[in-house]
């Protein structure tokens, strides 16, 4: 019991004992059974956290910050992603719940939310990143992506461009992510008429949920391919414009005087791309900051909680992507 005291800092333990105890662990290079401790307290200090492509440094930044609040409560984690599709999202939840997890967190847009309706009915705690998803013992955390597309193209719009295009979405309401419906909206903000044709798909098609470096590369081909190409692009998020920036360039393009490109998220490596880009700063380590706060009440609280939501406000930042077009 003492030992036990001493490992889970819980209880009373003198000075003396308690340094006597932790020199015998470190001597003995002790370390609890985690799985039989689990048995035990029917709790395994672990959570599950699904994310989108684990290539995009969004999930990077995300994962970094849900695990900064789970070190600080001493909660494991287990990571996983979904395929481009989210086909194989139900797949991986049954695989966090087979073992056993505390908790989830789900960072993936998808519109199929039958999987977290069961798991909520079995009263699994869940907090969902992102996410459209509303279910009274689900907690959701997300960035204002709907304002944060209106102002990427209210920017553009407002340097003289009347020719913009969307890399990464689908004008479809069904596939139609926020940020690509705040591009639709600020179009018709600015008098501009929408044109499905500048709205471009990833490859895997409209079904997809994320978009990705080839993403930009491939839609940036196409659109350079028009007999009238747009003047500027908004792209699905930082990684889908770095590829549509290397295309620009393979073409002969140049940026910004060429086209502009701005792109969603404010990843690090956004500021070291040729040129910086132009970007909108949603704050990522902090929704999994907070995500990971939500659900770690939700679990040690022996109360009936009420459902919270965080929505975070998204940033331009202008870097050297944009400019007015080189008509004007």
């Amino acid at each position: 019991m003492t030992v036990s005291r001493v490992i889970n800092r819980s209880g009373y333990v003198g000075d003396e004992v308690r340094r006597r105890v932790q020199e015998a662990i470190d001597r003995l290079d002790y370390s609890p059974n985690r799985l039989a401790r689990s048995l035990k307290m029917k709790a395994t200090r672990v959570i599950g956290v699904v994310l989108p492509d684990f290539g995009n440094p969004y999930s990077a930044e995300l994962a970094r910050g849900i695990q900064e609040i789970l070190r600080e409560a001493d909660y494991g984690c287990f990571l996983t992603s979904v395929d481009s599709t989210g086909s194989n999202e139900e797949a991986m939840l049954q695989t966090l719940c087979d073992h056993r997890v505390d908790g989830i967190i789900v960072a993936t847009w998808h519109a199929g939310d039958d999987a977290l309706h069961r798991l909520a009915s079995r009263h699994i705690p869940l907090v969902v990143i992102g996410r459209e998803f509303e279910h009274a013992g689900v907690d959701r955390v997300a960035a204002n992506d709907r304002a944060g597309g209106f102002a990427a193209v209210h920017h553009l719009a407002e340097l003289g461009h009347r020719r913009i295009a969307f890399i990464g979405g689908s004008v479809a309401p069904q596939f139609q992510l926020p940020r690509c419906a705040g591009y639709l909206e600020a179009l018709r903000a600015h008098q501009m008429a929408v044109d499905p044709d500048l709205v471009i798909p990833p490859i895997a098609g409209e079904k997809c949920i994320f978009a990705t470096q080839h993403d930009g590369h491939a839609g940036m081909q196409q659109l350079l391919r028009m007999r009238q190409p747009p003047t500027a692009v908004f792209a699905r998020n930082d990684y889908t414009a770095m590829g549509a920036l290397l295309a620009a360039r393979e073409c002969g393009v140049a940026v910004p005087n060429g086209m502009s490109i701005i792109g969603f998220d404010n990843v690090p490596l956004s500021s070291f791309t040729a040129p910086p880009l132009t970007t909108v700063k949603q704050p990522i380590e902090e929704q999994g900051r907070e995500a990971a706060t939500f659900l770690l009440k939700r679990i040690e609280s022996d109360e009936i909680l009420e459902r919270v939501e965080r929505v975070f406000e998204c940033q331009l930042v202008v870097r050297e992507s944009t400019s007015h077009p080189a008509r004007l």
